[in-house]
């Protein structure tokens, strides 16, 4: 963090005074790629919906963990959401219903579930409406290490599963033809999303976290022409409205997520309109 501290001392940035604006940009210098490489798995896998559910149950476990007293509640947000996946997985995988569906009943699920809890025995519900907003200045030396583990393992989930997962999504049937393990890909990848959706909502906030894992490879795929570009571009537009969006709150006083989800809204705008003009 020093090395980090020692080059934003040298840029010419008034924000970048302050240790807290230093942690939030390199937060957000690492959060950028992660959710843009994450949201063109989910996209193209149509699990849009599905990582919004996960906010969900996210919330309810961070509700569970401090009802139990957990020191870091975050932490019983991870176990809980990753049960949710693997139980989403595994009833999928055993019905015949949409997925629309049964993401609709997972989601509705946890909202009831998480209100139930946070308010059990007359609690307030006031003390987790900062998940609920998020606050990247907040964030501490420790989560910026973190944020940097779960990057560096979704990088190796992208390159190892990227592909096996585009061809899952358009032919499941092809895909287990040709020996790709179906089941255990879709697993992994709910999981890996119930990880980066749980460690983000304190940062960015539940309500507003779906439009960072959607909108950027959505922008994306209105201009790409090829998978390359598609994944380049959702990384780039990620990055642009993280850096973005931290500026904006800064001068405007506003929230960061809030400001880089309306960046993001208007770089979708631009490219379906350029997508228009191509067409």
């Amino acid at each position: 963090m020093s090395i980090w501290y020692a080059i934003c001392d040298i840029l010419p940035i008034p924000m970048l005074h302050w240790d807290f604006m230093k942690n939030a940009l390199l937060a957000l210098l690492l959060m950028a790629p992660l959710f843009g490489l994450m949201s063109t798995m989910i996209v193209t896998g149509r699990m849009s919906f599905f990582s919004d559910a996960l906010g969900h149950s996210a919330f309810t476990g961070i509700a569970i963990g401090s009802i139990f007293g957990l020191a870091f509640p975050i932490w019983g947000a991870v176990g809980f959401s990753v049960m949710f996946a693997l139980l989403f997985s595994y009833v999928r995988s055993r019905s015949n219903q949409a997925a629309d569906t049964i993401i609709g009943v997972f989601s509705s699920t946890a909202v009831a579930l998480g209100i139930f809890v946070a308010t059990l025995g007359g609690g307030s519900f006031t003390k987790y409406n900062k998940y609920l907003i998020g606050d990247i200045l907040s964030v501490t030396p420790e989560e910026i290490v973190l944020l940097a583990l779960v990057l560096i393992c979704v990088v190796i989930f992208w390159i190892l599963f990227s592909n096996r997962l585009s061809l899952t999504a358009i032919h499941p049937q092809l895909a287990s033809s040709r020996g790709i393990p179906v089941g255990l890909s879709q697993t992994l990848f709910t999981v890996a999303i119930a990880v980066v959706v749980t460690l983000s909502i304190s940062s960015v906030g539940l309500l507003i976290l779906n439009s960072l894992l959607v909108l950027p490879a959505a922008s994306a795929r209105n201009v790409s022409r090829n998978l390359k570009e598609y994944h380049l571009l959702s990384v780039l537009f990620a990055l642009f409205a993280g850096i973005g969006g931290l500026t904006v709150s800064y001068y405007l006083g506003s929230s960061a997520g809030a400001a880089i989800s309306l960046i993001l809204a208007g770089i979708f705008a631009v490219t379906f309109g350029l997508r228009k003009v191509r067409g």
